[in-house]
């Protein structure tokens, strides 16, 4: 069914000169056609939605190592219309067979189809976008922003600057405890990121985030964004993530850009979010069963705290001791940090965690 929608990719064009057999990913990853179209066993899928972009990340990525064993990468091609609807059922059919799509888009807009391929799977989504601002307004924002009938449960928001954001962007952000970390804090403390990252079903990167020295491919550059190594550290905190369903980049434009640099910052985003899903641990908490229970007795609050950590990654989550009703259980658990729970056990709660309390309430 997947070739009514989607295109091979020409392997000579890509692969150009890569001799067979080279350890390199263009020789490892598969490439799906209509007469090997069998995906049983893949893990994940490389989608373009923009022929000549994702080409051009493809040349740069397969030339990459894949130090990846086990890890069965499928690169599904190109779709065969560059749009935002006509994606949202292949990305669907992917994420129902339990493949994790990558996804490189030239519109910003195609990450509707990443939300709303998802929202057919499973009511209330928690969204992670990277942007150097809220476009709260803008059509691929405004339907799952402002519409009761997204259900969007929570979103995140990664390297805002603040001289971009307009008063009624920040009000929204505010008024709905949604999480923000602005750029000079996750440069001052990248670990601030990941457990808004994996707090997310679905994560959406437009390359506006990135400064334009480092990507000049994009749209409305600008000299402050994310380094291509705070990127990387982003998309392999994407990767890790076992709630994560998809990872999308978006807003890259080819003809802006200078020896295909930006291709090869995407493309090295690509393998860094390979590497964290090979290094997944399955410990994404459907239940506590597996981790380790911390308790913290807190004044001012009525019973005690509970917090977890897993034995397998070390990372650790809040447990919302409130009455869900109708709020998913799955997102009952929230991730956080050794350091939330070290702040706790001093008498103070992060402005994060008391966020998610109220989002409860």
């Amino acid at each position: 069914m997947l070739h009514h929608w989607i295109r091979p990719v020409d392997q000579k064009s890509i692969l150009g000169d890569i001799g067979e057999g080279a350890p390199v990913m263009g020789r490892t990853v598969s490439f799906y056609d209509e007469d090997t179209a069998d995906l049983n066993g893949v893990h994940v899928a490389l989608v373009g939605i923009g022929d000549e972009e994702a080409d051009a990340v493809r040349r740069s990525l397969y030339r990459m190592s894949c130090p990846f064993e086990g890890l069965k990468i499928t690169d599904m091609g190109n779709l065969r219309k560059p749009d935002a609807e006509f994606a949202v059922a292949p990305i669907r059919e992917l994420i129902d067979s339990k493949i994790f799509p990558v996804l490189i888009g030239r519109d910003v807009s195609a990450m509707t189809a990443q939300y709303k391929a998802f929202l057919s799977l499973q009511q209330w989504i928690n969204l992670v976008l990277a942007d150097e601002k809220l476009k709260s307004e803008e059509p691929y924002l405004r339907d799952v922003l402002h519409r009761k009938e997204a259900k969007l449960f929570h979103f995140g928001l990664l390297g805002c600057q603040a001289h971009f954001m307009l008063p009624g962007d920040w009000m929204l952000l505010e008024e709905r405890h949604y999480d923000v970390v602005r750029l000079g804090a996750a440069r001052a403390n990248p670990e601030a990121m990941e457990p808004v990252v994996r707090d997310a079903d679905l994560m959406a990167f437009h390359v506006n985030a990135l400064r334009h020295s480092d990507a000049p491919g994009q749209e409305e550059p600008s000299p402050g964004g994310f380094t291509m190594e705070e990127a990387c550290q982003i998309s392999r905190y994407a990767g890790m993530s076992d709630k994560l369903k998809s990872f999308g980049i978006f807003g890259y434009h080819q003809e802006w850009d200078v020896r295909g640099q930006t291709a090869q910052v995407i493309a090295q985003m690509i393998w860094y979010c390979l590497e964290g899903f090979y290094q997944r641990k399955g410990d994404f908490p459907a239940s506590t069963s597996g981790l380790t229970e911390y308790v913290v007795d807190m004044k001012d609050f009525d019973g005690p705290l509970v917090f977890w950590k897993s034995e397998k990654s070390g990372r650790w989550w809040f447990q919302l001791a409130v009455k869900a009703g109708r709020k998913p259980q799955r997102h009952r658990l929230i991730p956080c940090s050794y350091e939330d729970y070290r702040m706790a056990c001093r008498n103070e709660l992060p402005d994060r965690l008391i966020y998610a309390l109220r989002r409860f309430g």
